[in-house]
């Protein structure tokens, strides 16, 4: 079984899936295409469109600075290439939860800025 670096990546909270999610040159046929996360996207609608700072949009996101941080760096440099170098842009896949829509699994929606539980197995009792 092969084993990923680090720990796994947590989940973070988007307020929802865009509609529209192509984007590409329409003067010229695009290079390629690349691929932006939800929570990229997200992470970039919370600082540029809505003008949050870091901490306030990494709490709204319910994950760290540094891990909001990260998304955004990410998200930045793709859109940013896709632009200059004339690729599509496509959003999709990442690892995120819609906020709003409770899971079965994870329980009830959590508080804003605070991740429901991920379902770890309860302690042991000692005997």
């Amino acid at each position: 079984m092969p084993y990923g670096r680090g720990r796994r990546r947590g989940a973070r909270w988007i307020s929802g899936i865009p509609l529209i999610r192509v984007f590409g040159p329409m003067d010229t046929p695009p290079k390629g295409v690349i691929q932006l996360k939800l929570e990229e996207l997200e992470a970039l609608k919370l600082t540029d469109v809505e003008g949050m700072d870091q901490e306030q949009a990494a709490a709204t996101m319910g994950i760290s600075r540094k891990s909001f941080w990260l998304d955004l760096k990410r998200a930045r440099m793709k859109v940013t290439k896709a632009l200059v170098e004339g690729f599509t842009i496509q959003v999709e896949g990442g690892s995120y939860m819609v906020r709003g829509e409770p899971r079965e699994e994870m329980g009830p929606p959590a508080q804003p800025g605070r991740m429901p539980p991920r379902g770890r197995r309860p302690m042991r009792e000692e005997k």
